[in-house]
């Protein structure tokens, strides 16, 4: 039930029917009558400004939100702060009509299911000295202990933690009522076993003034797994905690509006750090993480949600940073990636990455949208079935980054690779096609922004670049189709007007090649690739989600052996001219075409 708060200070965390604050300001509001509580929520959609009401400000928040602010008054009831162990008692062997969050009852046909196997649950839960998994989010826990200020006994205050749940090895705090880091590490200092700690959305207070956290050394000995989630900590404050960790492997640190990383001080997690996670910050370019090059045990990087759109800032002389050798996993989705010359710069910045997620960037959503150099791709309409936008861009991301085994939870395979190539050199003479025969300069531009074009020439061969110059409609020539025909061994280069119809095209071949017109076939090879055997139509949002739970399995079970990439194989597109009344201009695209015959 909740009771009369406290008498409020400055920097004290409250909960009002769950939804937790911060108080940032106490006093008189103009136009006003009384004293005021001026808060900032941790949910920020709660409040309606950010400390300036009426162009007067009371005071600031350190959320970068406008509407993190509100006004209360001081006689609001507050939702009453918990010990660890009362909260634990509560949840995990408290009496079910007791329970705050009972159960939802499940009505099939309208009637209540029958709950077979909860009291089972509820009793083994009950046994706190089995406890391995103790999950207390959001449980208005503030301390250790209480028992100083009138704690109830009976919850367990008097009783050592160490000997309430002993073989606690994972453990969350999330969004609670902790000021400061000190009672965590009260807590913590008990649970010899514990292996993960997650204390994400709380607000903790002066970090690095906090000599309960200074006076951890070995408290955290053996966790390897640290989630600072939206704390709205500054990174030095974050490397201030994570430094009590000797042997941490993974640490999470997204949400917190970080822009910019600051030199990592000397500490035995850059030793041990294998997964960092900042997802959901504010960085906009590579650069401004470039502080992590000084640990070199890194192997996966997280920046999904961020707004990352170069490797250095435009405006910037850095050079672009390098990471450690060891970093072979990184995840770049939804960010502001909109250039090609980006994914070919990532090899030089992760000179050991094989693993990618690039998705959701708009470069996926527009890959020919890239207008940074002179030679954005040339796009050509096709006939019959094309490919997305999105697989377009996962085929042209594989071909550009030769080091990949994996990209956006797929596993590269050596023919996924090989048609992937192809396809990236046949846009690459598209491109070749929409410049001059004579311009060299606009050639060698061209060849500049495809670093593999020289390799991948001499593992596949050089395409043939068919370039298509513009026409006056009026003119005859325009009405006419520039056809290289071909039997076996044979070609011939006939023009051939638009007007024909498929008949009167067979009849030009059979005058060419001696042969009977209606015996044979002819296939227009159209230069373009095509996906086969399997290229689904499904949601994209909802087969990526399928895959990421796929590909997490796989990486806890030891591996991603066995994953491989949803649809088919590439092939070049072939389309038969059949027998019909249609004219020949609406069958093949532009002025020249290439024809296979072949006899029946």
């Amino acid at each position: 039930m909740a009771s009369p708060p406290a008498p409020a200070q400055i920097g004290q965390r409250r909960s009002y029917d769950g939804a937790l604050c911060t108080v940032r300001y106490i006093g008189e509001v103009a136009g006003a009558t009384g004293s005021w509580l001026g808060v900032e929520w941790d949910d920020p959609s709660r409040g309606k400004h950010d400390g300036r009401h009426k162009g007067v400000r009371y005071f600031s928040c350190i959320s970068k939100s406008p509407t993190a602010a509100s006004f209360v008054r001081p006689t609001r009831a507050a939702d009453p702060p918990q010990s660890f162990l009362a909260a634990l008692h509560l949840k995990y062997a408290g009496d079910p009509a007791e329970d705050p969050n009972p159960p939802r009852r499940i009505f099939f046909s309208g009637k209540i299911a029958e709950e077979v196997g909860f009291e089972k649950i509820r009793r083994k839960q009950a046994q706190l000295d089995e406890l391995q998994f103790v999950i207390l989010d959001g449980a208005q826990v503030a301390a250790a202990s209480l028992s100083k200020e009138g704690g109830d006994a009976q919850g367990g205050e008097e009783q050592p933690i160490s000997q309430v749940c002993p073989k606690v090895r994972e453990l969350d705090l999330s969004r609670n009522l902790f000021e400061w880091f000190s009672p965590v590490v009260e807590i913590c200092s008990e649970l010899k076993l514990l292996r993960s700690l997650r204390v994400n959305g709380n607000r903790f207070q002066d970090v690095l003034e906090d000599t309960g956290l200074a006076a951890a050394n070995g408290v955290f000995d053996g966790v390897t797994e640290l989630a600072l989630e939206d704390t709205l900590l500054e990174w030095n404050e974050i490397c201030h905690i994570a430094a009590r960790f000797p042997d941490l492997t993974a640490l999470h640190a997204g949400t917190n509006q970080l822009s910019a990383l600051t030199a990592i001080p000397p500490a035995p997690f850059t030793s041990t750090l294998t997964a960092l996670h900042l997802e959901y910050n504010d960085f906009t370019s590579l650069a401004s993480l470039a502080p992590l090059a000084s640990i070199p045990t890194l192997r996966n990087l997280l920046l999904k949600g961020n707004r990352i759109a170069n490797i250095t800032p435009p405006d910037s002389s850095l050079p672009p940073p390098v990471f450690g050798p060891n970093l072979h996993y990184l995840d770049l989705s939804y960010n502001a990636i909109a250039t090609w010359s980006f994914i070919d710069a990532l090899p030089s910045s992760f000179p050991a990455l094989t693993s990618l997620r690039v998705a959701h960037n708009p470069l996926y959503s527009d890959p020919d949208g890239d207008t940074t150099t002179a030679t954005a791709a040339v796009t050509t309409q096709t006939t019959g079935s094309t490919i997305s936008k999105t697989e377009e861009a996962y085929m042209l991301t594989l071909a550009r980054l030769p080091s990949l085994k994996a990209l956006n939870f797929s596993a590269v395979t050596a023919p996924d690779r090989a048609e992937a190539e192809m396809f990236y050199l046949s846009r690459i003479a598209r491109q070749l096609a929409g410049v001059a025969e004579d311009d060299k300069a606009g050639q060698a531009r061209v060849l500049a922004a495809h670093a593999r074009w020289g390799e991948l020439c001499a593992a596949y061969g050089e395409p043939a670049v068919v370039r298509r110059a513009e026409v006056d409609p009026n003119f005859l020539e325009a009405r006419l189709v520039s056809v290289e025909f071909m039997l076996d061994e044979q070609a011939r280069g006939v023009q051939v007007p638009k007007s024909f119809d498929i008949y009167a095209v067979k009849g030009v071949v059979g005058r060419v090649f001696g042969v009977a017109p209606l015996g044979v076939r002819l296939v227009w090879e159209t230069g373009e690739w095509d996906p086969v055997g399997g290229f689904d139509e499904v949601d994209e949002e909802s087969e990526e989600e399928e895959m990421e739970a796929e590909w997490e399995r796989r990486e806890e079970e030891g591996g991603m052996e066995g994953i491989e990439r949803k649809g088919g194989r590439w092939v070049k597109r072939e389309v038969e001219l059949r027998d019909g009344p249609r004219q020949f201009g609406y069958c093949v695209d532009g002025l020249q075409a290439r024809i296979r015959v072949e006899r029946r």
